[in-house]
């Protein structure tokens, strides 16, 4: 990641080395090379700083304070009770933080590991750096390790899963191995759990009580959403967050407990972030247009690409981080023009409905290649009844012509895929459902030609009030092969489709701007 103008130098502990950014030249960020300072405490071969617990040793948790254990948020990253400059982790204005999250189904592909992604995102819009993320199985000697070697390297430690009930649950038992401690079974937390089966009309099983239990000297961190409590341990190479797997639970404590703690132990710089949304950019075209706002002091842009979409995430640090933040983004939506869509939590598909439901008007869809996935993403939007009157899945060629009205000597001597037969779907569509418009997509998605197109042809068609027809070929970058042909260009093609209506709607140029990502249009009738 970029660094911001006048951000801390990052130390590189392994190694005894730090780099500095000084500055922003060429649209790239250059990076010196330099020692530690004479004196400091220098890592050793092992990683460790002088004084920094190796496995074996003595690891009781350390003396609360209020702050992380070994780190002084006023202090330039001087480590405790070492001599000078550290070379290392822990200074101001770049806390780093590593994810450790616990559980086999996440490491046998059971589960996606939704909770690191989240808390990337979370601790990001916080300022908090997240350096490294790691996944281990539910084995206690496995999880120690991992903790240790993630405490040499980071100021703190979080992680998810294993405070459940069952015995599988281990990061509570490696928790207290690691420290030193015994586990003790906490009084508030056992009367807790046993009344809350009792609200609920259920016997609690014994194995429930298991999540009572604490490491001794642990701080317990209070889950106002579920059962399993989350834990604070402090250990003489930092501090480490425990929190349930738990997707809910898990971002309740982080909200409400941890996310303030480590702004208010960090002394975190003023950092204000925000998402904007395209549709129908390629990235490197975005990259191009921005450049000016890459080259602004204390301004980030990262770039989060999906098929057909890309958002830029902006970040701004400062003390007037959040002012500034506006007029970066007012800067970015003029440089990408009308291929901004939203931002924040704004979606495509709700983005439609409200241009839907501000005019009164209704859209109706005729999907082939898609197979009702417009549809489905239409209707994803709170009294989406009010603006989607239906839709059809005309797959068949036969069914376009059946259901669809698409004349028969149309499809006879050009096939179901063509500029034409979208136009003709869409029409027929929004005349059979009574919707103000039509929104129809017929195309090849592979993985073998059809009527002579090549995989990744798609017409996309708008049928609009007084038989008002628009045809566009979004050029798709089509992957070479493999079995994520099929489903990559469907969902390129339903983001392609709602962002046509959108543009049409709201009087855009349909094209897009773009001769790669928009290259064909067609105005029919």
């Amino acid at each position: 990641m970029r660094a911001v103008a006048g951000a801390a130098v990052a130390r590189n502990t392994m190694r005894g080395l730090r780099f500095s950014r000084p500055s922003k030249r060429g649209n790239r960020t250059k990076y010196r090379l330099d020692r530690c300072d004479r004196g400091g405490a220098a890592a050793s071969s092992t990683g460790r700083f002088p004084g920094q617990p190796g496995r074996g040793r003595d690891r009781r948790p350390a003396p609360a304070r209020g702050g992380f254990a070994g780190w002084s948020p006023v202090d330039s990253g001087r480590r405790s009770g070492g001599p000078g400059r550290a070379c290392g982790k822990g200074e101001r204005g770049a806390m780093r933080v590593e994810l450790l999250t616990v559980g086999d189904e996440l490491l046998l592909g059971d589960t996606v590991n939704g909770n690191a992604a989240w808390l990337g995102r979370r601790l990001a819009d916080h300022g908090v750096r997240v350096t490294r993320s790691v996944v281990v199985g539910d084995e206690l000697d496995v999880i120690i390790e991992a903790v240790d070697a993630a405490l040499g390297r980071a100021d703190a430690v979080i992680t998810t899963g294993g405070l459940g009930p069952t015995y599988d649950d281990l990061t509570r038992d490696a928790l207290a191995k690691a420290a030193g401690v015994a586990l003790v079974r906490d009084a508030a937390l056992e009367r807790r759990l046993r009344e809350r089966v009792a609200r609920a009309g259920r016997e609690l099983k014994p194995v429930a009580l298991r999540m009572a239990d604490v490491p001794e000297g642990a701080r317990i961190l209070g889950n106002s959403a579920g059962s399993a409590p989350g834990l604070r341990v402090e250990l003489s190479g930092g501090v480490v967050y425990a929190l349930p797997g738990v997707p809910f639970e898990m971002r309740t404590i982080m909200d409400e407990v941890v996310l303030p703690e480590l702004a208010r132990s960090a002394g975190l710089p003023a950092v204000a972030r925000r998402v904007v949304h395209t549709a129908g950019m390629w990235e490197s075209e975005m990259a191009t247009l921005l450049a000016e706002v890459e080259e602004a002091d204390e301004v980030e842009l990262a770039y989060l690409p999906d098929p057909a979409e890309v958002s830029v995430r902006i970040t701004v640090s400062g003390d007037d981080a959040a002012t500034r933040l506006d007029g970066v983004e007012a800067r970015v939506r003029v440089l990408l023009g009308p291929a901004v869509y939203g931002a924040g939590d704004e979606t495509l598909y709700l983005v439609v409905h409200r241009l839907l439901a501000g005019r009164s008007e209704t859209v109706a869809t005729a999907e082939s290649l898609t197979g009702g996935l417009i549809g489905a993403e239409l209707t994803k939007a709170p009294g989406a009844s009010a603006t989607f009157a239906g839709g059809m899945v005309t797959y068949a060629t036969e069914l376009k012509e059946r259901a669809l009205g698409v004349p028969e000597d149309l499809l006879a001597e050009h096939g179901a895929v063509h500029p034409d037969v979208a136009a003709a779907m869409a029409a027929g569509v929004r005349d059979a459902l009574g919707a103000t418009y039509g929104l129809a997509v017929t195309g090849v998605a592979g993985p073998d030609p059809q009527d002579g197109r090549p995989v990744g042809t798609v017409y996309i068609g708008v049928a609009g009030p007084g038989d008002s027809r628009i045809v566009v070929s979004p050029k798709l970058p089509v992957p070479e092969g493999g079995p994520e042909v099929r489903p990559v260009i469907r969902r390129m093609t339903v983001v392609h489709a709602l962002d046509l209506l959108r543009r049409v709607l709201l009087g855009l140029d349909v094209t897009g701007g773009s001769e790669q990502a928009q290259a064909h249009r067609e105005d029919l009738g």
